[in-house]
């Protein structure tokens, strides 16, 4: 999928991940994507902070956090969390196990939708099945 001229994307975890392990996608982590505008998202921040379990890593993540203004970095509001449980119903029922990571997703997509961007993710096929819950969502690889 193409982006348009001043796109908005926000970073899902993977990619983030994908970079500090690999070095894949520092186009997208770090580098230039023309006049794309990118967004961090305080669920990929929370998660990012969960991984980071010894020095090394925390100092990683936070300099990856500190390349992000406040003015870009998103929150769900009151409204993503309700929707973010009615997606959420629709999708898995009643699902017992690691819920976490689903609903986290779910927070990602609504967020990025809420201010107009499309969500970057190496888990294409999750967020496909949450954009068929959420109208207007746009899903791409990095």
């Amino acid at each position: 999928m193409a982006l348009p001229v001043g796109a908005k994307v926000v970073l899902d975890t993977n990619v983030f991940i994908d970079y500090l392990r690999a070095g894949l996608h520092a186009n997208w982590v770090i580098g230039p994507v023309g006049k794309t505008i990118r967004f961090l998202s305080s669920v990929v921040v929370l998660e990012l902070d969960v991984g980071a379990d010894t020095p090394r890593r925390k100092k990683a993540v936070d300099r990856l956090k500190d390349a992000f203004p406040p003015s870009r970095v998103i929150a769900p509001d009151v409204w993503a969390f309700d929707q973010a449980g009615v997606v959420f119903r629709a999708l898995y029922g009643t699902v017992r196990g690691d819920r976490l990571g689903l609903m986290n997703d779910i927070l990602i997509a609504l967020t990025a939708r809420r201010i107009g961007a499309a969500v970057v993710t190496s888990n294409l096929g999750e967020f496909h099945r949450i954009a068929n819950h959420i109208s207007g969502l746009a899903v791409i690889g990095p």
